[in-house]
């Protein structure tokens, strides 16, 4: 290995090092168990998932949020059960149109914050069993989700806005405590009712969200804001250790992420504008929505463009991330028709193009302008997002020579590669509107983890 390309792995490690260790911190640390790396294996060679954001919610169509945003009343909130019939919910028909997208595991919101469970729990009034479905929608999407051969995920927040002590746990420790047994015990259930399930994804938990950003004393300044982000250190404890840690005995395989106080085995970036850095040191997730609009269901809500889609779960794929992409069923339980068909679109460019993004990791070119690579074994894949220009693509040399470049699924391409740089020329006719996928064949696989720097003209 020459001094040259030791000095660009050096540059591209401390440029690694500084974006991720700045960017997207989160609370939890990371599962360190002798089998967290082998836990987490599937799920990153799925690279790509379906969530979906349902619940009573999604009557008044205006968001997951709607109740707070709005300051809706706990009771007055609580009827809008009797008109959750669900009478067109098919989990079957989920779970094909994720096998049509190319999706490989899926996600549903079995609570969100505002309490309505999609599943039995016998303790509680708020359930799809007392609601006008009188059904476990949980247990028929699971069944659906494992006999289409996805893998199964299922959502659960923590934090639940019926219980003030979430918002103040001093004052109303008793309310906390509550909540927190309610936490338990639904967790229990999920772990133990409905068989093996793949996913486990926390929202809402940990100590960042407990007490809301709460009120909090601080000296001379008096009472005010807590700060963005900063933990809540008072009394009362989720207990977030024990809980999981019973959860993951009753689903040994469970992949967890971070938002909890407990060990996670993958990180999460939540929004387009999250999809930040490159980062191969540990597993991660970008969270998004298909619509321009909330996470749950909104009439008309306009649907995001097929390129937006493809560069983002690229994107993800080329930083060395998962993509989860989001949609919002309506009432009924359908998953919106603009919805539904923006998803078998991904899944019939993936049909042509898969290979560059299921079981890859991440580079071996950090993102630049000409968009992102991915690499398995002696294959490397440049995703290039934008026309080159000239029609010709130049990259830093690789220690490794390519021996073929190709257009994926197409022709040969004309290259000249040395140690220094990588030019491979790329006829107008090869462009495709959204992402080339150019193929190379190198003549060793490609094994060094650290991402190697790309300059900006290129």
């Amino acid at each position: 290995m020459s001094l040259a390309y030791r000095l660009r792995i050096i540059a591209a490690v401390l440029l690694w090092l500084c974006g991720g260790s700045l960017a997207f911190a989160q609370w939890a640390p990371l599962a360190t168990d002798p089998k967290a790396e082998s836990r987490v294996g599937w799920w990153r060679q799925a690279r790509f998932g379906m969530f979906i954001h349902w619940g009573v919610y999604s009557i008044p169509g205006r968001g997951e949020w709607v109740q707070w945003n709005e300051q809706i009343p706990v009771g007055e909130y609580a009827k809008l059960a009797d008109q959750f019939h669900a009478e067109h919910f098919d989990p079957n028909a989920w779970a094909q149109i994720a096998r049509e997208g190319g999706m490989k595991y899926m996600v549903l919101t079995s609570r969100h914050h505002d309490g309505f469970a999609l599943f039995d729990d016998p303790e509680s009034k708020f359930t799809a069993m007392k609601s006008a479905a009188h059904r476990d929608l949980v247990d028929e999407y699971v069944k659906a989700v494992r006999s289409a051969g996805l893998r199964v995920g299922l959502y659960y927040s923590p934090l639940d806005w019926r219980f003030p002590g979430f918002f103040l746990p001093g004052i109303y420790r008793e309310n906390a405590e509550q909540l927190r047994a309610q936490y338990q015990r639904q967790i229990d259930e999920l772990g133990s009712r409905y068989g093996k399930l793949d996913v486990l994804w926390f929202d809402g938990g940990g100590d960042e969200w407990l007490g809301f950003g709460g009120l909090e004393w601080s000296g001379s300044s008096g009472w005010g804001t807590r700060p963005r982000g900063k933990p809540y250190t008072g009394a009362f404890d989720w207990h977030d250790a024990e809980i999981v840690s019973h959860f993951r005995k009753l689903q040994p395989d469970i992949v967890i992420n971070d938002r909890t106080n407990a060990p996670a085995d993958f990180r999460s970036r939540e929004g387009d504008g999250a999809l930040g850095v490159f980062e191969n040191r540990y597993p991660w997730e970008l969270c998004t929505t298909i619509t321009e609009g909330a996470w749950g269901y909104q009439p008309d809500s306009k649907v995001k463009s097929l390129a937006q889609l493809i560069e983002l779960l690229v994107g993800a794929a080329g930083r060395d991330g998962n993509f989860l992409l989001n949609v919002g069923p309506r009432p009924d339980g359908q998953i919106d028709p603009a919805q539904a068909e923006r998803i078998r679109e991904i899944g019939h460019w993936l049909s042509a193009h898969g290979e560059s993004v299921y079981d890859t990791r991440g580079g071996p070119w950090l993102p630049g302008r000409y968009g992102v690579s991915t690499h398995h074994g002696g294959l490397v894949y440049l995703h290039l997002l934008h026309a080159p220009e000239n029609s010709t693509v130049l990259l830093p040399g690789l220690p490794v020579r390519v021996k073929r470049a190709s257009v994926l699924g197409g022709s040969e391409l004309r290259f000249e590669d040395s140690e220094r740089e990588l030019k491979i020329e790329i006829p107008a006719a090869s462009i495709e509107p959204i992402d080339t996928v150019i193929k190379l064949e190198l003549e060793q696989p490609w094994t060094p983890s650290a991402p190697i720097p790309v300059p900006d003209s290129h």
